[in-house]
């Protein structure tokens, strides 16, 4: 009993602090279900210093709040395999810091793991609690709570300056989920970001004082940065835009290059094979008298006609036989629509995968279900997906089919096929509503992190005494 009488009863919640670290106070989850301890982290770099490996990393230590920021710096422990909450096997830094709770300190080992769409900024692991801590899951914060008006005075010194990047938001519809996020996220990061709907920008192109403007005469020139959306009804002009604010020196996250690349189905496929990217075989053809034998080229039905200007959910058509292909394919002829053909491939449940890319590394990757229509034969995505995770040589298709196209920010569609693994098609605009809410992932927050990177931007502390 005495043993027992030792030990820390704690609730199924409790307030912990990290002196070395500068954070006074940090809620965390108890789970004594999960082995290893975790801290919300993000900007995670490994460097070296007199010969030993560390780890910088910054941390939002008051949930839903991305204003206070704390730096850290560390050295590095270990790196291991852990699995996230969604069962995904993560390769993690792992340090070892001195945790104050309650009135006891002893050292633990962390995770570092962005956990800004987690309930909590920390999970305590059974490692740290192992000999010390009695849990009860029926109370919370049984060592004491913080209120509102005492973490503004524990984090008053640390929060971001509100001077950061002016960013640009080139799209049509600021009510859409993507866009609702990227603006949120980068204002929490203390960046003024506009939404700019392209349909009221207009250029003077002039050698001398070249400008863009925005309805209302204002200029928009003084831009740190831009993000193009441009849906497929303004391709044309939201790429002239993009390439008008590229001459100005104001760096886009994807440049008018790629997203004109991206969008043109016929030269993206030819980039992709170019790079030695695995694609459905395809063909087109110009004439119809040839259509028979561009059937026979692409192995026969069933097939899949595609329109070149259709978006990813429309302007694909299933032919199941050799009479319905030649019928839909010069049907689009007869209305002077150029379409591409391709075997229909049986994937898997008709499953499809989306992964997507920033700046060189998948950040998420999600599964849909392809619906077919039994009236038209139309194939359309499901908007809904589920987390899934794909293999290193997937990973690496996605990674070189962006690279390809030179798209910083991309959704790769990739099907599973009985010769492996297939891109159909590159999204320079990818909606990120499925792929946050299937992954819990902050992936509004990754892509302006990409903006900031690029401009090799940092952001500051404002000092408040």
């Amino acid at each position: 009993m005495s043993q027992l009488n030792s030990k820390i009863i704690v609730g199924n919640q409790e307030w912990c602090a990290f002196p070395e670290l500068g954070i006074p106070a940090i809620k965390a989850r108890v789970d004594s279900g999960a082995k290893t301890s975790s801290i919300h982290a993000f900007n995670i770099h490994r460097f070296r210093r007199g010969g030993q490996a560390w780890v910088s990393f910054e941390v939002h230590p008051v949930q839903k709040n991305r204003r206070v920021v704390i730096r850290c710096e560390r050295p590095l422990v270990d790196k291991r395999v852990v699995k996230s909450s969604s069962g995904v096997p993560e390769a993690r830094y792992v340090i070892s810091v001195p945790m104050k709770l309650g009135d006891d300190q002893w050292d633990i080992q962390l995770t570092l793991a962005n956990r800004d769409s987690m309930g909590f900024r920390m999970l305590l692991g059974r490692e740290a609690m192992n000999g010390r801590m009695i849990v009860d899951p029926s109370i919370k914060t049984a060592l004491g709570e913080f209120d509102q008006p005492e973490l503004d005075d524990l984090y008053g010194h640390a929060i971001v300056n509100r001077s950061g990047l002016k960013i640009g938001l080139l799209a049509s519809d600021q009510s859409l989920y993507s866009n609702r996020r990227l603006i949120e996220a980068g204002q929490e990061r203390g960046h003024e970001i506009q939404f700019l709907n392209i349909k009221q920008c207009f250029m003077k192109l002039d050698a001398a004082e070249p400008e863009i403007q925005y309805r209302g005469g204002r200029i928009l020139n003084e831009l740190d940065a831009v993000i193009p959306r441009i849906r497929p009804s303004m391709t044309f002009y939201g790429i002239a835009l993009t390439r008008q604010f590229e001459s100005l020196g104001i760096k886009t996250v994807n440049t008018s290059t790629a997203i004109a690349q991206a969008r043109d189905k016929l030269l993206a496929l030819q980039l992709l094979l170019k790079q030695g990217v695995k694609v459905p075989c395809s063909g087109i053809a110009y004439s119809s008298l040839d259509t028979r034998d561009l059937i026979d080229m692409v192995g026969g039905a069933p097939l899949a006609v595609k329109l070149l200007e259709g978006t990813r959910r429309q302007g694909v058509v299933r032919a199941d036989d050799q009479a319905a292909a030649e019928t839909m394919i010069n049907a689009f002829k007869s209305l002077s629509a150029n379409v591409l053909v391709q075997p229909f491939i049986g994937e898997i449940d008709g499953k499809n995968i989306r992964c997507l890319v920033v700046q060189g590394k998948v950040v998420a990757s999600i599964e849909h279900i392809a619906v077919t229509s039994a009236a038209s034969g139309a194939v359309r995505r499901a908007p809904e997906g589920e987390l899934v995770k794909i293999s290193k040589v997937e990973r690496a298709l996605a990674i070189n089919a962006a690279k390809a196209l030179g798209l910083d920010v991309a959704g790769v569609d990739l099907i599973r096929s009985d010769d492996g693994p297939l891109v159909i098609g590159v999204v320079p605009s990818p909606s990120i509503e499925g792929v946050e809410q299937a992954t819990g992932k902050d992936i509004a927050g990754l892509i302006i992190s990409s903006v900031e990177k690029k401009l090799r931007w940092k952001r500051e502390i404002e000092l408040i005494s």
